[in-house]
């Protein structure tokens, strides 16, 4: 790769204060086994420097949160091993310049935040697997579920994946939300925030060239780059919300740690990723019509899509009769992993999975969801 796309933290812009916040380490293995269909079995006490045993609640969250941090470490790979940088950290696939070139002109350090995004998902991974084995639970594998094609384009490792960045249908209100002054989904769940690119909501779009062909022409290789930012803030906000919706029903001060800690830095990626989309340049595909507006002029605009907008907007929050607050949103606790299981269902991610991948993922949410502070 070039010596440009090595360099990190060059560019002096408005991005130049987010640019410090992730973090890197290396990956490990995953363990071994499956979540069965019984209940969970937990060893009388862990490790001696861990302290007593999980709740059975606080295992079955901590357990959701593995899940969905390999499921979004697979994507993340996918995205690294075409338009990232590959090296000990973040190892597999070449890279594919025309791709990368695409991502690196929106912004130079493009690729080094794949890399980093990517390896922040491997130790969140690893981290809650190793710390549920060292309190006796079973952790999380989903190996077996490894099964869908990935892209044949090159720079591709060819592995088979979890996950499907191909055929995705992206639900880009969130860009709306947070710049809402008027509502909040916890108080509002009926509302409706407007699309920031209709069109991704009306077909099934890749975020990755499929094979080489999906290199020209010049506009359809750069909607597919588009639809890759809007794809990773509309994935990492679904993290910024996760982790403090769990975090209000973890029984062991611990636990409450661990999910305040790992949530923040979804939060970080959130706010990388969603600055970097309103610099999508206004195209459109001439392969399937998939048009990205100029969210800067009409009928966009406003307060509601301008792009330098990138700070949460204070909407209301507990009740209206509070003052506005600059807040999470949503936050709401009721559902939120099942929830979370229908929505990137419903965005794609999942296409041409099993039966079994499913009931897996909803079992593990609803143990999630039926966490209570008093479960012991």
């Amino acid at each position: 790769m070039e010596d440009k796309f090595k360099n990190v933290h060059n560019a002096v812009d408005r991005r130049s204060f987010l640019k410090k916040g992730v973090t890197t380490a290396s990956a490990a293995a995953m363990g071994t086994a499956l979540l069965s269909a019984s209940p969970l079995a937990f060893a009388d006490q862990g490790p001696e420097e861990h302290g007593n045993r999980l709740s059975r609640g606080d295992a079955a969250l901590l357990r959701f949160a593995a899940a969905a941090e390999i499921l979004e470490t697979d994507f993340w790979v996918q995205y690294n091993e075409l338009g990232g940088i590959q090296d000990s950290e973040v190892p597999g696939g070449t890279g594919n310049s025309a791709y990368t070139a695409k991502l690196a002109a929106i912004d130079d350090d493009f690729p080094q935040y794949i890399h980093d995004n990517t390896d922040d998902e491997f130790t969140h991974q690893n981290f809650l697997n190793r710390y549920l084995e060292s309190k006796g639970a079973a952790p999380i594998n989903l190996e077996r579920f490894r099964t869908l094609p990935g892209s044949t384009a090159t720079g591709s490792s060819g592995k088979l994946r979890l996950t499907n960045l191909m055929e995705l249908t992206l639900d880009t209100s969130w860009y709306t939300r947070y710049r809402s002054s008027n509502h909040n989904p916890d108080l509002d769940p009926n509302f409706k925030f407007p699309h920031a690119v209709p069109g991704l909501t009306k077909g099934k779009f890749t975020a990755i060239p499929r094979t080489d062909d999906d290199l020209t022409p010049d506009d359809h290789l750069q909607a597919i780059v588009n639809t890759a930012l809007f794809h990773m803030p509309t994935i990492e906000q679904g993290g910024n919300s996760l982790y403090p919706s769990m975090a209000q029903r973890a029984s062991s001060v611990e636990v409450l740690r661990i999910l305040i800690s790992i949530g923040p830095t979804e939060t970080m990626h959130f706010q990388t990723w969603s600055d970097l989309a309103g610099d999508a340049p206004a195209i459109t595909d001439p392969t399937n019509g998939l048009t990205f507006p100029d969210l800067n002029s009409p009928p966009f605009g406003g307060e509601t899509f301008e792009t330098s907008l990138i700070m949460p907007e204070p909407c209301p929050f507990i009740s209206r009769k509070l003052p506005r607050c600059s807040v999470i949103r949503p936050t709401e606790t009721r559902g939120v992993a099942v929830g979370v299981v229908k929505f990137l269902t419903a965005m794609g991610l999942f296409r041409g999975q099993s039966p079994e991948f499913f009931a897996l993922m909803h079992r593990l949410a609803e143990d999630a969801d039926r966490a209570r502070r008093e479960d012991r």
